[in-house]
């Protein structure tokens, strides 16, 4: 069962190998920039394992020590979980035994490969669900390691590296356009990150946005399931 899960969660997750591999990278290679022992980015990548939020923390750990701040930091930067955590609620509190390292394991990329994922027949959700977590984590640690200690050796400018993210979310979001004949979601995410966006600004825009697009989702849930039915 598991090595057919690990297989099946294995392909789910290449998209995330190939995002992470290079941002992994980058983010280890700052670290090291930043004066870090590679130690200190494995421990970050194994507990903390928040791309967004480690990213800030370089300055952060070379800052004097304010646990509020950070506290108020990290809520911003990863406030967007919340949302994720909704939708997967119900699949998550039927894990068992797995929902604790699940619920500590859900990133952007994770929750992307898990709410559309085509999990095989014979392999419970929730095994699938912590080998494309688990898997994902192991992307992340391993180039985030490799590129701390390579970090004295790279001399090239990263700046831009980053973008990768928005590259894969992009090939994640047209995949599950194409698979999906249901676009009202996505089209509502859209709409509602662009209208906040205009309304609030890049730097103030995420958290009216998720708002909007979860009342929208609550308001079009009936009418997407009587769909459902009828075509079932």
């Amino acid at each position: 069962m598991h090595k057919k899960a690990i297989r099946a969660a294995f392909r789910s997750t290449i998209p995330v190998l190939t995002g992470y591999a290079f941002l992994g990278l980058a983010y280890g290679v700052l670290m090291s920039g930043a004066g870090h022992p590679f130690w200190l980015t494995l421990l970050v990548s194994l507990f903390v394992y928040a791309g967004s939020m480690q990213y800030a923390a370089v300055s952060v750990l070379a800052a004097p020590f304010n646990p509020v701040g950070v506290l108020v930091l990290t809520l911003m930067i990863n406030a967007r979980h919340l949302f994720y955590g909704v939708s997967m609620l119900r699949e998550y509190r039927a894990a068992g035994k797995y929902a604790p390292y699940l619920i500590f394991s859900l990133t952007d990329e994770t929750f992307s490969v898990n709410i559309s994922a085509c999990v095989p027949d014979g392999v419970p959700r929730p095994v699938f669900y912590f080998w494309t977590s688990a898997l994902d984590q192991l992307y992340w640690v391993a180039a985030s390691v490799l590129g701390a200690l390579a970090g004295n050796l790279i001399t090239f400018d990263t700046t831009g590296i980053d973008f990768v993210m928005t590259a894969l979310f992009v090939s994640i979001v047209t995949g599950q356009w194409l698979d999906s004949k249901e676009h009202r979601p996505a089209l509502a995410g859209i709409c509602g990150s662009l209208v906040c966006l205009a309304v609030f600004g890049a730097d103030d825009f995420i958290l009216p946005a998720m708002a909007v697009i979860v009342l929208a989702l609550l308001a079009m849930r009936r009418p997407i399931e009587r769909k459902e039915a009828e075509n079932a």
